[in-house]
Parts: C-alpha cells; structure tokens; sequence
C-alpha cells in the first residue's frame, strides 16, 4: 500500500497507509489554475509598482481571492469524492480529523 504523509492534528507527521489515487486531469486543472492565480497575483504586483489606482488594485486582488477561493473549494470537493471516502474504506479515522482542521484553516 502507498503511504501518505501529512501533518496530524497535533502538529507531527502522521502516515496514512490506504493506497488511492488522484485523476491527473483534476490535478492538471487544479495545477492549471494555480498556474493563472500566481500569473494574476504577479499582474497585481506589478500594478503596485507602477502606482496604479488603489481601487483597482483592490479589485484585481478580489479577483485573485477569488480564483484562489475556487480552486480551494474544487480541491475539497475532490479530496472528499476520492480520499475520504477511501479513508473511510480502509477505516482511517485520521483522514476525517485532517479534512476537519484543514476546514477550519480553509474557511478562516
């Protein structure tokens, strides 16, 4: 079985040994839009350096907030359609307190 690792609710690394996999595509759509945020976070930061309008700035960051909100929730719906009902399976426990604390870091 694949191990997983990730930190644990108590800060220290915890493995998981149920084997699952990711769909490439989603992940080439998720790192695709990853890809678009970071390209939209540098047109913002280059909006700073050159003095544009504060207003605008504050929307193309929105934007960004956005974009990045987007690919967060598209992120969870995955890893709950595939690693947490495989965790479930194979009776990992830990999987279910990990997504509740990655959660409450999420919606912060």
């Amino acid at each position: 079985m694949a191990k997983e690792t990730d930190i644990g609710t108590t800060g220290t690394m915890q493995q998981h040994t149920h084997a699952h996999t990711h769909n490439p595509k989603e992940t080439k759509a998720i790192s695709n839009r990853l890809a678009k945020a970071i390209g939209h976070l540098e047109a913002v930061k280059t909006m700073v350096e050159d003095n544009r309008d504060c207003c605008e700035v504050l929307v193309q960051l929105a934007a960004v907030k956005s974009a990045l909100n987007s690919t967060g929730k598209l992120i969870l719906k995955q890893h709950i359609s595939h690693c947490i009902v495989d965790a479930v399976e194979h009776g990992d426990s830990q999987a279910i307190e990990d997504l509740n604390r990655a959660i409450d870091q999420f919606v912060k």
